[in-house]
Order: C-alpha cells, then structure tokens, then sequence
C-alpha cells in the first residue's frame, strides 16, 4: 500500500505538471516534503493525506481508484449529477449508454 500511494502521488503530480518542490511550498512544506514521500522516506498523515486530495482536486476514492483515467474531471462529473432529479439521471443514463454502444463500448 505504502507504494501505492507514492506511485500515485507521483502519476497525478505528473498529470498535474508540477514539480515536487512546487507541490510541497503548495502544500506548506520545506522543498523535499513531496520527495521524501515519492523517494519512501516518509508516508503523509492522514491530514495531510487529505490536503494533498484537496491539492490534486480528487476526492479520497478518487485517489485510490486507479480506473479513473481522468480523476479530477470524474470528480466534477459526479458533484453535478448528485445535484440532478431522478428524471434527469434516467435521462442522462440513457445518453451515456447511447453514447457507449455507438462506440462499440457496451459490455
């Protein structure tokens, strides 16, 4: 698990375009803190676990659900559709599932 989360720190760090020294000030640290995590040095709290989500703009899940080729962008997406009635989720499904079977994207 601890690679894990260095792994992904580092992949959605990339994603983002920021250097680790740019992440760590981000985050209100000394220059090395994001390296010290990504090098296996040290492990972030449980806080700061959660400022780093809160810095890549991903919920906690998000973080660990490696499925997600865009995390920030599934975020977003999800936040809207929690604020859509019922009719308009059935509708939106619908489109969804359009859209992937005329892809050739249907299971």
């Amino acid at each position: 698990m601890e690679e894990f989360v260095r792994n992904r720190i580092t992949q959605l760090r990339l994603d983002k375009g920021v250097s680790e020294y740019q992440m760590s000030y981000a985050l209100g640290h000394s220059r090395g803190y994001i390296y010290n995590i990504s090098s296996g040095k040290a492990l972030p709290s449980m806080s700061e676990f959660f400022s780093i989500c809160d810095y890549f703009g991903i919920s906690p899940g998000a973080f660990f659900d490696t499925k997600q080729k865009n995390p920030v962008l599934m975020d977003k997406l999800m936040d809207e559709i929690k604020t859509l009635s019922d009719d308009d989720i059935i509708l939106l499904l619908t489109l969804i599932h359009r859209l992937n079977h005329n892809a050739g994207n249907t299971p």
